[in-house]
């Protein structure tokens, strides 16, 4: 039997990690390659924001899972202290004391690899395979394993793969910026997302292909239009212009749902509707859209609730709810008498074109004889209070 063992702390692992994976598969052929992704790593100090080893298998999983012949260990995971690989390498040797074992290492580990715990005994116990990420490293590579081979005896060869001229610390540093999503398989970038793993900010080109997934054809261009005026609302007000965008792009991700898929939805999420939206079951799409945002995307709070009251509206809206609001009543593509004027104002006062957004909104539910939410009267008091407050206080000044 030949196992080959990958190790490393993988936070996260990337599409480098998994070239290497499916060259060690295709040139050595092993019957088992184990994926071991270590507790605490012995050479450095795993950064803050990190996964929990747990996590990070998890990421490993979704990561290598699907490549035949590879399992994810969790064998240095239940071990405390730092992760030793000449210790891992004895545990499997008694397992399978006739196994022929191949240790996969990195350009930087196998240049200092005299340094490593027990290197002899490595050497001693396992052919070394040293994957390069460039093609800048090769001599120094090879120069090295020449020199292993002939000063310990050590069988080495190296691998022939798609170099990724990236590391997981800097992916680390991207990630935040909402870059990377290109360097990472995408399940292992769609659960960095969902956790908000490393500080992650989502990609919105990412987002959008995702969220437009959820919509009818017919409604990607409102979602595209409200995305478009929110973060130009956001830019005007001083808001932050991507969560504007990750908030509009969301916002009617269930609303393809019949009632019946927004109760199920509600249920599955442990929601409560109230009874007065109960009552106008078209708005039950903004709570189970503000579930699944933050189940499926991690969204913050402060974007939940953007996506959570863009149709009824409520009191003391954040800004970004405001802007949400509008822009889902005035982007481009909706047409009706009086929307030019609230877009007009909409560049000039936040709080005068929400009220008379509001006002419009509760005077068209009445003339279809039906009853107006009460969210969204009381909505539109709170506002009319503040304008007044806010008027009361400039003229004192």
């Amino acid at each position: 039997m030949t196992i080959a063992i990958y190790g490393g702390s993988f936070n996260p692992p990337h599409l480098g990690h998994r070239a290497v994976a499916l060259a060690v598969m295709e040139q050595l052929r092993p019957d088992r390659l184990l994926i071991m992704p270590d507790r605490v790593p012995p050479h450095k100090e795993l950064p803050e924001k990190s996964p929990s080893p747990a996590e990070r298998a998890q990421l490993c999983r979704l990561c290598f899972g699907d490549v035949p012949g590879v399992e994810i260990s969790e064998l240095e995971l239940g071990r405390e202290g730092a992760s030793y690989t000449a210790d891992t390498v004895e545990l499997l040797r008694r397992e399978w004391p006739e196994a022929r074992l191949f240790l996969v290492v990195g350009t930087d580990m196998l240049l200092c690899f005299e340094q490593w715990r027990r290197s002899r005994y490595l050497m001693a116990n396992c052919a070394l395979a040293a994957a390069c990420r460039d093609e800048r490293e090769r001599a120094s590579v090879e120069e090295k394993a020449a020199q292993l081979r002939r000063d310990f005896g050590a069988e080495v060869c190296l691998l022939r793969h798609e170099a990724l001229p990236v590391s997981s610390e800097q992916l680390r540093e991207r990630l935040p910026r909402r870059e990377g999503a290109e360097l990472l398989y995408p399940p292992v970038y769609a659960e960095i997302i969902r956790r908000r793993y490393y500080g992650a900010q989502v990609s919105l080109d990412w987002l959008r292909e995702r969220a437009f997934a959820y919509l009818k054809p017919r409604r990607v261009p409102h979602v595209r239009g409200c995305e478009e005026t929110a973060r130009r609302l956001a830019a005007r007000y001083g808001e932050n212009e991507a969560l504007a965008a990750e908030a509009a792009i969301l916002h009617d991700a269930t609303k393809a749902l019949d009632t019946a898929g927004q109760l199920a939805l509600c249920e599955r999420y442990g929601l409560t509707p109230r009874p007065e939206e109960l009552q106008s079951p078209q708005v039950l799409h903004a709570i189970t859209a503000a579930a699944l945002a933050r189940d499926e995307f991690g969204v913050s709070d402060e974007v939940a609730g953007a996506i959570r009251w863009h149709c009824t509206g409520k009191e003391d809206m954040s800004r970004l709810e405001k802007i949400v609001w509008l822009a889902d009543y005035i982007e481009p593509t909706r047409q009706f008498p009086g929307v030019e004027d609230v877009r007009a104002l909409a560049e000039e006062d936040l709080d005068l074109a929400l009220l008379t957004a509001l006002r419009m909104t509760l005077r068209h539910v009445r003339e279809q004889g039906e009853t107006p939410c009460p969210v969204t009267e009381r909505a539109a008091r709170y506002t009319e209070e503040r304008i007044k407050n806010e008027n009361r206080r400039k003229s004192i000044c």
